[in-house]
């Protein structure tokens, strides 16, 4: 082959490499310009960020270590916590209906009072190991207004054999149990249509729901992704996250005003932080 196919061929790659990476951003947010938040040390391994009731006053969170709930003001040098369990991979948490429910990696649930937060210590939390298949889970999240908890597998063999994500969907009764109800699945298969790659294993770190639009955001770290989809979990859009901005996306939540937050796990170079894209009317 000649050397001006070759060059043709480098400058077809380079402009694809530059139209994926310019990829249109989510109506009403600009991915590439966000307020940027570092978080304590104690929270560098910041995994699932949520808000009581939308309000960004007090942003809850916790790390992938210790059995801890962490609260504070973004922008806190300190975070305030509360110990509910032992130490292990505690991936996402959510609140709903007064209570603070916690997601660990095994698909183990932990719940209590969210008026209780402010203890030095839990000990009669409610846990719920029973209700999710074997597998891995990361993402965790609640829908208010049906008393529903959303949970996605990240590494499940019936997902793997099929070409889908199964979203898990949990009821929250008045008392505080939680039982099972339904499921739903994503399809990988249309995630790779969108995003242009072939044989994509998607494996979600979080999701949150759009208070606007309802339409569900979910971001994974492995796949370096923002996957949109709409209330029926019908994928509708795929965007690739910058490296620079997004280092391992692993929590994502909205506010009441619908601004959009997600938190990055810090390493021994880079500390975590909670970026903040704010909601814009087109």
């Amino acid at each position: 082959m000649s050397k001006q196919y070759f060059y043709i061929l480098f400058i077809a790659f380079l402009s694809c490499a530059e139209e994926k990476n310019n990829e249109k951003n989510p109506v009403g947010y600009d991915l590439n310009k966000p307020e940027k938040f570092t978080v304590p040390d104690a929270l560098n391994e910041i995994s699932g960020i949520s808000f009581y009731n939308g309000s960004s006053d007090t942003l809850f969170a916790e790390q992938d270590e210790e059995g801890k709930l962490f609260y504070l003001h973004l922008g806190d040098k300190k975070a305030s916590h509360v110990k509910f369990g032992k130490k292990g991979d505690y991936e996402d948490i959510a609140i709903l209906n007064e209570h603070v429910i916690l997601l660990r990696s095994d698909g183990t649930l932990f719940s209590f009072p969210f008026n209780e937060i402010h203890q030095e210590e839990i000990t009669d939390a409610k846990e719920w190991n029973d209700l999710l298949p074997k597998g891995e889970f990361e993402g965790l999240c609640a829908d208010p207004k049906n008393k529903q908890l959303y949970i996605l597998c990240k590494h499940c063999n019936d997902d793997e054999t099929s070409k889908a994500v199964t979203a898990y969907i949990l009821q929250l009764q008045p008392g505080g149990a939680i039982s099972k109800k339904a499921s739903a699945s994503i399809s990988v298969k249309t995630i790779e249509k969108l995003s242009g790659d072939k044989k994509i294993k998607f494996h979600p770190s979080a999701l949150a729901q759009n208070p606007r639009t309802r339409q569900w955001y979910i971001v994974s770290a492995v796949n370096q992704m923002l996957v949109i989809a709409d209330n029926d979990w019908t994928v509708k859009e795929v965007h690739h996250l910058k490296a620079s901005i997004f280092r391992q996306p692993e929590g994502i939540a909205f506010d009441k005003n619908n601004n959009l937050y997600i938190s990055n796990e810090g390493d021994k170079v880079s500390k975590g932080n909670v970026l903040k894209f704010v909601f814009k009317k087109e």
